[in-house]
C-alpha cells in the first residue's frame, strides 16, 4: 500500500510521533492506522514525542577531555531526581565521551554510541524513564592543556555547573584554581576585547546618564565614565577579575605568576535561560500520584 503525505500527517497528530517514524510505522504495518499507531507505542516513540512539550530544564552538565580538546555538555530532565539516576548518569557520561569526537550539538546527536545514534538513545530513555530529556547544548575549549572543574557533583565529571579552562603553561592546580573562580563568579568574557560591543556601548550609556545627574563639567564626566567604564571591565572579564583565591591579583596575574596564560574558558550550568515553571514540593508529589 503506497504511504501518503496525509496518512504520515494523520498519524503525527494521533501519537505526537516524528515524521520519520510515523512513515516507517505506516510501512511497517501496510498503512494500517491502528496498527501503526500501536507500533509507535511498542517502541516507545508515541510516548516519548507526548513528553517532548513538557519543560526539561533540570538535568546534568557532564565534562570530558582528550588530547587538548575539552567538551561540556547539557543533558536535560524535568526533574532533578532523575539526574541522581545512576542510568541517566550512565547515558550523559557516555554522550560526553561522544562529544568529544564532533564539532557541535547537531553532530552529536547523530554520532553513535553501542551502533545507535545520542538522539535514539535519549528517545530510549525518554520511554523507559518516563520524563522529557533533551540534548541542548554543548561547548568546546581547545587548548594545549584544558582543565575542568564540577559544581555540586553528583559523579565523576558531572554536576549542576561544569567548567572548562584552556591554558597554555602552568599545571593543573592553577587550572582548577582559575576554574572554580569561573564557577563562583561567571565571568562575561575572557578579556575586554571579547565583550559583546552591544553590552559595552549599554553599560557606557547608562554610567554616561549617571554621570551627567552629578552636573559636573563635561571634562570632568568623562573622566568620571573613563574611570567607571575601566571599574566594569575588571569585574566582568576573566583576566581583569580579582582573583577570589588571592583578591590582591587580578586573574591574568595570577596565571603568569603559576606560569600559565589563559587561552579560552566555558561556563555551563543547568537549565541556565530556560524558563521554568515554580511549583512547590507538595503539589508536584500530588501532581505525581495523581498521574498528571
Amino acid at each position: 500500500m503506497a504511504i501518503t503525505a496525509a496518512m504520515v500527517k494523520e498519524l503525527r497528530e494521533i501519537t505526537g510521533a516524528g515524521m520519520m517514524d510515523a512513515k516507517k510505522a505506516l510501512t511497517e504495518v501496510d498503512g494500517d492506522m491502528q496498527a501503526a499507531t500501536d507500533w509507535l507505542r511498542t517502541k516507545g516513540l508515541a510516548t516519548a514525542a507526548k513528553k517532548s512539550g513538557r519543560v526539561a530544564a533540570e538535568g546534568l552538565i557532564a565534562v570530558a577531555v582528550r588530547d587538548g580538546k575539552g567538551v561540556a555538555v547539557e543533558v536535560n530532565s524535568e526533574t532533578d531526581f532523575v539526574a541522581k539516576n545512576e542510568e541517566f548518569q550512565s547515558m550523559v557520561r557516555k554522550i560526553a565521551d561522544a562529544a568529544l569526537d564532533v564539532d557541535d550539538v547537531e553532530a552529536l546527536k547523530k554520532a553513535q554510541i553501542d551502533g545507535k545514534p545520542v538522539s535514539d538513545i535519549l528517545t530510549d530513555a525518554i520511554a523507559k524513564i518516563g520524563e522529557n530529556m533533551s540534548l541542548r547544548r554543548m561547548t568546546v575549549v581547545e587548548a594545549p592543556k584544558v582543565v575542568t572543574y564540577v559544581h555540586n557533583s553528583v559523579a565523576q565529571g558531572m554536576g549542576a555547573i561544569g567548567v572548562l579552562v584552556g591554558l597554555e603553561g602552568g599545571d593543573d592546580e592553577i587550572g582548577r584554581q582559575i576554574a572554580m573562580h569561573v564557577a563562583a563568579t561567571s565571568p562575561a568574557s575572557l578579556g575586554q576585547e571579547d565583550l559583546d560591543p552591544a553590552m559595552i556601548e549599554h553599560e557606557k550609556q547608562v554610567l554616561t546618564d549617571q554621570a551627567r545627574e552629578s552636573g559636573k563639567p563635561d571634562a570632568v564626566i568623562e573622566k568620571m565614565i573613563e574611570g567607571r567604564m575601566k571599574k566594569f571591565f575588571e569585574e566582568v572579564t576573566l583576566l581583569g577579575q580579582k582573583f577570589v583565591i588571592n583578591p590582591d591579583l587580578t586573574v591574568e596575574t595570577a596565571a603568569k605568576e603559576a606560569g600559565a596564560r589563559i587561552t579560552g574558558f566555558a561556563r555551563v550550568a543547568v537549565g541556565e535561560g530556560i524558563d521554568k515553571k515554580e511549583e512547590d514540593f507538595a503539589a508536584e508529589v500530588a501532581k505525581t500520584l495523581g498521574g498528571a
